[in-house]
């Protein structure tokens, strides 16, 4: 191991004269993430991360962290933080008993798999993807009241309490997210008008006042579910809609009901991963890849080396093509869970990868089984005092989800029925191609690529981590996971280091910029691979926990953000 990690070390060295000072996306070896004894909390903003570690201070749980760290994103990241969204959660408790949570979105009863389609049976992307037409009925709220029912220990006006503070008093606004709401402004306006809250132009160091969402926040916390699904907001949020050509109605909001399921996990080596079932395609997908590259021994390969970078690239690419068939929404259709994640299956999947060459995407479709995502999404991982875990991945698809901003209420609302498959073989705003498993239909969820994960390691917890990203989720959350047991690396280093993502369709590799020698690129483009480098926010931003030999906790707090780890 010592060679590897000299050989490792002197690339890191090599590829680090390369990078520019700013952004700084590859640490040195030695740098860590915070060190925390009893708790952590990492997540998108530092506010967040504070409110939701404060709540355990207080003496409440990792649950009712997740609840006031899931409603602080939608006050300090309306990006992707939602109360007019929706998401995944993965958990464990400190007995080892795990599960996870669908708060997902849901297609509207008068939805039909027509719905985006033109007078000449052409998918249009622009009513899937903003305007009324583009919302799901939104989940949040039913999931973080659920989250709170079943597993609560405060009560719900405590939690709150700081995050209605926190939307009264405001937040300063940073250099990322000034960029982030000028470059989606004149969309914002076009959708809203020019008088909304977030039409006025933002600098940094700015402090944003949000009243009406800290006054939606106040009614809830009076008020409970029933406010957002049957109440005086879900009337409002109705009469909304309706004005913007959208289908939602006080019954699709009276009808949502959350799903508790089973979290697909696999091993991986001395690992069980533990990550979300389907409507969720991430603990599928990651589950193939990972099980195909185990039998190469990465580790020798050395890290984001040439032989590593194709064995996970054909992998990646394997994968995706059956996420483009067979995923869905398992209460319409049946997905061969077993068979996906089979030993023998997925070794007659890299039957046809050769070192000596890529293989054309054109030449691979689903495998045959016998009788059969955001980058606008956001992550937090948190671990409490009792050594209970929870995987939090939350989003409105789009950036600022279809724009439409609830001005009475607060919030955006999501354009996630651009998840669905508008027309079988239509690529949506991540590239991703669908099937007929993930065609539209009254009261279906979307698939999603979101991947919300717990590692074990002997048993016990190891890892708490998930990120956005859309379709580059799996992935991303994949080579951290990699990182860490391949390589050594601890778990800021594992969430900084470079990373490069492959979806099958289109057939491209995609690597961050500044961060892949020439040497490599050029390499893999002799052998056939169509290179692509795109900007850092493509490949995700990892929110991620380590428990350390001592026991202690690693915060990874993704450097391409504002993400920050909060912890004592």
């Amino acid at each position: 191991m010592k060679k590897y990690f000299i050989f490792f070390l002197l690339v890191v060295l090599q590829q680090s004269c390369k990078i520019p000072a700013e952004p700084k996306i590859y640490p040195s070896l030695s740098e860590r993430g915070l060190v925390a004894e009893h708790a952590m909390v990492v997540s998108a903003r530092k506010e967040a991360s504070k409110i939701g570690l404060e709540i355990i201070k207080m003496g409440g749980n990792a649950f009712d962290a997740m609840v006031a760290t899931e409603m602080a994103l939608a006050v300090v990241y309306p990006y992707a933080g939602n109360l007019g969204g929706g998401g995944f959660m993965v958990y464990r408790l400190n007995t080892g008993e795990t599960g996870a949570l669908d708060y997902r979105e849901k297609a509207p009863l008068r939805a039909h798999r027509d719905m985006f389609l033109d007078s000449l049976g052409n998918a249009d992307p622009k009513k899937s993807r903003s305007g009324g037409l583009a919302v799901g009925v939104p989940g949040t709220v039913a999931g973080i009241f659920a989250v709170h029912e079943k597993f609560g220990s405060m009560s719900m006006e405590r939690i709150l309490a700081p995050v209605i503070t926190l939307a009264k008093k405001g937040f300063i606004v940073t250099p990322n997210q000034a960029a982030s709401l000028q470059r989606h402004r004149n969309s914002i306006i076009k959708a809203n008008g020019e008088n909304v809250l977030f039409a006025k132009e933002r600098e940094p160091g700015d402090t944003f006042r949000n009243h009406a969402l800290a006054a939606t926040l106040v009614k809830l916390s009076t008020n409970g579910r029933n406010e957002f699904y049957s109440g005086e907001t879900a009337e409002k949020l109705v009469k909304f809609l309706q004005e913007k050509g959208g289908i939602i109605t006080m019954e699709d909001l009276a009808a949502y009901e959350v799903q508790w399921r089973d979290p697909v996990a696999f091993q991986y080596d001395d690992l069980r991963i533990i990550s979300m079932s389907p409507p969720s395609s991430g603990g599928i997908v990651m589950g193939q890849i990972m099980k195909m590259i185990e039998p190469y021994p990465l580790h020798e390969y050395g890290h984001n080396s040439v032989k590593g970078i194709q064995v996970i690239t054909e992998a990646e690419r394997r994968a995706y093509a059956d996420r483009s068939y067979y995923l869905g929404d398992p209460d319409f259709v049946e997905i061969p869970v077993k068979k996906l994640l089979s030993q023998e299956y997925l070794e007659n999947r890299m039957d046809n990868f050769s070192f000596d060459h890529a293989t054309s995407s054109s030449e691979i479709s689903h495998g045959t089984i016998p009788g059969y995502e955001s980058m606008e999404t956001t992550h937090y991982s948190i671990v409490d005092t009792e050594g209970n875990a929870v995987s939090v991945t939350t989003t409105l698809n789009g950036a600022y989800g279809s724009k439409l901003y609830v001005e009475e209420l607060g919030f955006f609302l999501n354009n996630e029925m651009d998840d669905f498959s508008a027309k079988p073989g239509v690529p949506n705003m991540f590239g991703l191609i669908g099937a007929e498993a993930n065609a539209i239909e009254p009261g279906k969820r979307m698939l999603s690529s979101m991947t919300p994960t717990i590692v074990e390691k002997n048993g016990e917890l190891f890892m708490v981590l998930g990120s956005p990203g859309g379709s580059t989720i799996i992935t991303s959350v994949m080579q951290t996971i990699l990182n860490v047991t391949e390589f050594n690396m601890g778990m800021q280093q594992a969430v900084s280091a470079p990373r490069f993502h492959h979806q099958w369709l289109p057939d491209e590799v995609r690597f961050e910029p500044n961060s892949f020698s020439e040497a490599t690129l050029d390499s893999l483009r002799k052998k056939g691979y169509e290179v692509t480098v795109g900007e850092s926010t493509i490949l995700g931003k990892v929110d991620a926990i380590l428990v350390l030999p001592n026991g202690k906790l690693e915060g990874g707090a993704d450097p391409r953000g504002d993400d920050t780890a909060a912890g004592f």
